[in-house]
C-alpha cells in the first residue's frame, strides 16, 4: 500500500481566527486599563506623594515613641515639603529655624543634606507638579505636627493636639490627610 506523503508536508504556521480574536481582545482590555493611568500620570505621582507623607508622619510618631523623645514634622510654607526634627518640650510652638534644627537622621538619604530627614517635592524625582497646598494643624494654620514620647500629638504647653489636615495637590486632583486629635491617626480622602 502506497502512502501519499504530500499531505504531511510542513505547512507554514498560521493563526486561526479564534486565536487572533483572543489576542485583540486581550490587547483591548489591557489598553482600557492602562491608558487612564498613562494619560493621568500626575495622579500616580500624587498618590505616591501621599503615601510618602503618610509613611513619614507615621515614622515620626513611632520614632518619638521608640526613643521616648519629642518629634516635630515641620511643613515648609511654600508647599515644597517638610522635615523631621527632634525638639524639647519647651520648644513646642517655637519658630522653626533650619540652621539650628536637630534633624532626625535619614538612613536611606542618598548623600543630600548629610542624611537629614528632609523631603522636598521640588528636588525628589517622580513628584513633578505635586505640592502641599494647605496645612492646618492644631488650628491657626499651624505648619508643625508634634508627637510626645508616648506617640500622641501635642501642642504648646504639652496639651494634647487637636488634629488637623494636610492637602496635597497635583493637577485637578487633591488628597486630604486628616490627623486625628490626640492619637495622630491618619485618614486619607480624595477631594
Amino acid at each position: 500500500m502506497a502512502i501519499n506523503r504530500s499531505c504531511h508536508r510542513n505547512r507554514g504556521y498560521a493563526y486561526t481566527l479564534i486565536e487572533v480574536l483572543i489576542v485583540v481582545t486581550l490587547l483591548g482590555l489591557a489598553s482600557a486599563l492602562l491608558i487612564p493611568y498613562l494619560v493621568h500620570g500626575d495622579s500616580m505621582q500624587l498618590q505616591a506623594a501621599v503615601r510618602h507623607v503618610v509613611a513619614d508622619i507615621s515614622f515620626a510618631q513611632s520614632d518619638a515613641l521608640s526613643h521616648q523623645e519629642y518629634r516635630r514634622v515641620h511643613f515648609y510654607d511654600d508647599g515644597s515639603g517638610y522635615c523631621l526634627v527632634r525638639v524639647d518640650q519647651a520648644d513646642i510652638g517655637s519658630e522653626f529655624d533650619a540652621e539650628t534644627a536637630d534633624y532626625i537622621h535619614d538612613p536611606i538619604a542618598p548623600g543630600h543634606e548629610a542624611g537629614h530627614y528632609i523631603f522636598d517635592l521640588s528636588t525628589e524625582e517622580g513628584f513633578d507638579g505635586v505640592s502641599i497646598t494647605d496645612v492646618d494643624i492644631d488650628g491657626d494654620d499651624g505648619h508643625d505636627l508634634y508627637f510626645d514620647p508616648l506617640g500622641g500629638t501635642v501642642m504648646t504647653g504639652g496639651v494634647p493636639g487637636i488634629g488637623g489636615t494636610i492637602k496635597i495637590t497635583a493637577g485637578e486632583d487633591t488628597y486630604e490627610i486628616d490627623i486625628a486629635p490626640f492619637t495622630g491617626k491618619l485618614t486619607v480622602t480624595l477631594q
